[in-house]
């Protein structure tokens, strides 16, 4: 579904049916404990590109909320963790490496 920032995200849910106005992201509201969402964090969240750049169902994200600076807004920052090889913290635009083979320009042995 389409976030307020304009992007399509799969966690965030919109229920317009018959005037109602309902929006959530799940992937916050999920989080243990649940994450405030405000539709203002749609529109520095990294999620929505990382599912376009990978789309692997065995990763999954953890969520947080950070504010880096005292008078800045807050940002999600998400974590990334792969329930096949019990992986953590990888760049979830390329993906843990194991579930789908990478090209041999992320591994260097294209420079040979």
């Amino acid at each position: 579904m389409r976030t307020p920032a304009g992007k399509e995200c799969q966690y965030f849910y919109g229920d317009y049916y018959r005037g109602r106005n309902q929006e959530e992201c799940r992937l916050l509201s999920d989080a243990s404990p649940p994450l405030e969402w405000k539709p203002e964090l749609c529109k520095r969240c990294p999620v929505p590109e990382f599912l376009m750049a990978n789309a692997c169902s065995h990763m999954v994200f953890e969520p947080q909320l950070d504010r880096p600076l005292p008078f800045t807004k807050k940002r999600v920052i998400v974590q990334t963790y792969c329930t096949k090889t019990h992986r953590e913290k990888f760049d979830a635009h390329v993906g843990c490496g194991e579930c789908h083979n990478l090209p041999a320009v992320f591994s260097g042995l294209d420079r040979e």
